[in-house]
């Protein structure tokens, strides 16, 4: 005859029913103690250091792991995080691929006792040491967001539905937890990248000339535009010692942070040239063997190069590889600047050619990236260099800014509602009449 308690229970029933209310409690206070341990961080890392040791100690396991996953990458099972934590001096295990695939798939707790013979995963080599494992995703508004593994629970047993709806559980509680911190620091990543962004912009902006210099019976201005904080684009005028002047335009390959790091090493290179080559032709030589070797293969850069002379009114360029310049006379058609080579960095000892040509009253220079002539409309229709030249026939009475600010304002209402694509820059020089 079982025995019975007051009530005419049977002990054995009001045994189990202490043992489950204790297990409660113990959950209870498991989750409250974890919730206070993780609120009042927003370092992801630690986050996920706590839940990863406080869920060893409630299932009773050896080592585990949580594995942050990105739903939106072109490879949604790539481990972004990894933070494992280990009861004792285990060797860590790699976390395999197929449970994260798996996890994707079904996005609900998972129990191997077995990882061998289970019929789930036939043919994934487990490691050796691995005897047994839990595994419960982290979800936040249905969507997987990682994946919390324990491996192995002590004393050579095997997790239970109990172990596994506590760390579900456990899980569920953190998922939130863990996202909120991510959001954070990457917001505060973000914050920190446009900072910088921005010092470099300034930092690039003061690379440029301030102003234009100022040459009796000449009118020179620039302008550079980039397509986003900081550009590749560059221009600049450099006296030289015996009163010629060179100025000078550049586009160096891809945009953006890069570009500008390459941007300035060319004008800190041209500067330095400028100072010890008496023509545009060795100039440009120097630069482009300078360049070459400091410059990786994929990088490299156009450039127009000249040397103005006020008091011979002559004009020495080299164009490697640019977009051709106008030259505007009042006597005869526009010229196309093109004498020079190819473009700069990409063979280290290439022959430059370069043109003197006589720079009379009247007579315009405009010098442009190919921001100007390849920015496009809403219909991918190119500015091109037809209606550039056609510009330039129109406001070529006006001041060297003044036809900068003719063509930036042309472009723009070309482009209309389309994004600038890439920067753009313009040098004008302008010969007056005397």
């Amino acid at each position: 005859m079982a025995s019975s308690g007051s009530a005419g229970i049977p002990i054995s029933t009001l045994q189990e029913e202490n043992f489950r209310l204790k297990r409660a409690v113990e959950e209870l206070s498991i989750l409250n103690d974890l919730a206070r341990a993780i609120g009042a961080s927003l370092n992801s890392q630690e986050i996920m250091h706590t839940i990863v040791h406080r869920s060893i100690r409630a299932v009773n396991a050896e080592q585990g792991v949580i594995t942050l996953v990105d739903a939106h990458a072109s490879e949604p099972m790539k481990t972004l995080v990894r933070t494992a934590v280990s009861s004792a001096a285990y060797s860590p295990y790699h976390f395999n691929q197929s449970l994260l695939g798996w996890m994707h798939l079904n996005k609900k707790p998972l129990t191997i006792n077995d990882p061998r013979g289970d019929e789930r995963f036939r043919g994934v080599k487990w490691d050796e040491s691995i005897r047994s494992l839990l595994c419960v995703p982290l979800m936040t508004k249905a969507e997987l967001k990682g994946v919390l593994t324990v491996y192995n629970r002590k004393g050579d047993t095997d997790f239970t539905d109990d172990d596994q709806r506590l760390l579900a559980i456990i899980a569920a509680q953190s998922a939130q937890v863990v996202e909120n911190a991510r959001l954070y620091e990457s917001e505060r990543a973000l914050i920190h990248m446009k900072e910088e962004l921005r010092l470099a912009s300034r930092i690039q902006s003061d690379l440029l000339p301030k102003e234009p210099p100022k040459i009796a019976g000449y009118d020179i201005a620039g302008r550079s535009i980039p397509a986003q904080m900081v550009g590749g684009d560059y221009f600049d005028f450099i006296p030289m010692d015996d009163g010629r002047l060179a100025l000078c335009l550049g586009d160096v390959s891809g945009k953006g942070l890069p570009a500008s790091l390459l941007m300035a090493n060319v004008q800190a290179t041209l500067r330095g040239q400028t100072l010890v080559s008496p023509s545009a032709r060795e100039c440009i030589q120097r630069a482009n063997r300078l360049l070459y070797q400091s410059t990786s293969s994929e990088k490299f850069v156009t450039l127009f190069y000249s040397i103005l002379d006020p008091n011979r009114h002559t004009l020495c360029f080299s164009n490697a590889g640019h977009e051709n310049p106008f030259l505007l006379s009042e006597k005869k058609d526009p010229v196309r600047l093109s004498e020079g080579g190819v473009v700069l960095s990409i063979i280290e000892d290439f022959p430059f050619q370069e043109e003197t040509i006589p720079f009379i009253s009247g007579d315009i220079m405009v010098v442009f990236s190919d921001g100007i002539t390849e920015a496009v409309n809403p219909n991918q229709e190119l500015f091109g260099e037809a209606r550039l030249a056609d510009l330039l026939q129109e406001c070529r009475s006006e001041s060297s800014a003044g036809i900068i600010e003719s063509i930036v304002r042309s472009v723009r209402q070309h482009a209309g509602a389309a994004p600038q694509m890439d920067d753009m820059t313009i040098v004008v020089v302008k010969r007056l009449h005397q």
